[in-house]
């Protein structure tokens, strides 16, 4: 009886929101499904929004990234009138941005040196943040990294690919981590970034 009162809940805030439910520990409501589905490390931090060719007839060229933070969703824009569109988390109240920017690095399995104003506005919290952590798949940023103009702002992955489809990060676009590779293996330093609030 429970998980069915769940379940409907699940879904009614989806038919208000468009975004996958997500609860910590790894479990999503799949909106498509209308099922609980368990992801995490032992599926590959896979989505639990799935990316998906879908058609584009905005004004953006061919190779640029576009992020539509009030729908979650990054577009990157292919040839023939299509783009490749994939969930992502977006920076929470009070940490969303919008603007134009090109991709200056990418890394594979980057290192997280937060920066001094995320330190203190944790450590206010009773959270402390390292100085800098290396790669791995304990780390925020995930399996690669995207970083945008001179910004301190990334486009990168997540070890919590149930955040996706929220607006929880403090301004970065997190994709899960099959999701980033993807990505990350069809960009090149230069490539257009909108972000559009």
């Amino acid at each position: 009886m429970m998980k069915t009162v769940i379940a409907a809940l699940a879904a009614l805030l989806i038919g208000f929101t468009g975004s996958a439910l997500a609860v910590p520990g790894g479990k999503f409501f799949d909106p498509n499904t209308k099922q609980w589905v368990s992801y995490g490390p032992s599926h590959g931090g896979k989505s639990p929004i799935r990316r998906k060719m879908v058609s584009y007839d905005g004004p953006y060229e061919p190779g640029t990234i576009v992020v539509d933070t009030e729908e979650r969703r990054l577009y990157h824009i292919q040839p023939g009138g299509k783009a490749m569109r994939y969930g992502v988390g977006v920076g929470r109240e009070g940490f969303q941005w919008a603007g134009t920017h090109r991709i200056t690095r990418k890394a594979e399995w980057p290192g997280w040196t937060p920066p001094p104003q995320m330190r203190a506005r944790e450590r206010a919290k009773g959270r402390i943040l390292p100085a800098h952590m290396e790669g791995g798949p304990n780390n925020p940023l995930g399996a690669r990294a995207l970083y945008i103009g001179s910004t301190l702002y990334r486009i990168h992955g997540t070890n919590e690919p149930w955040t996706i489809g929220s607006a929880v990060s403090s301004g970065c676009i997190r994709l899960a981590n099959e999701d980033i590779k993807h990505l990350y293996s069809n960009v090149s330093v230069g490539s257009r970034v909108v972000v559009k609030r």
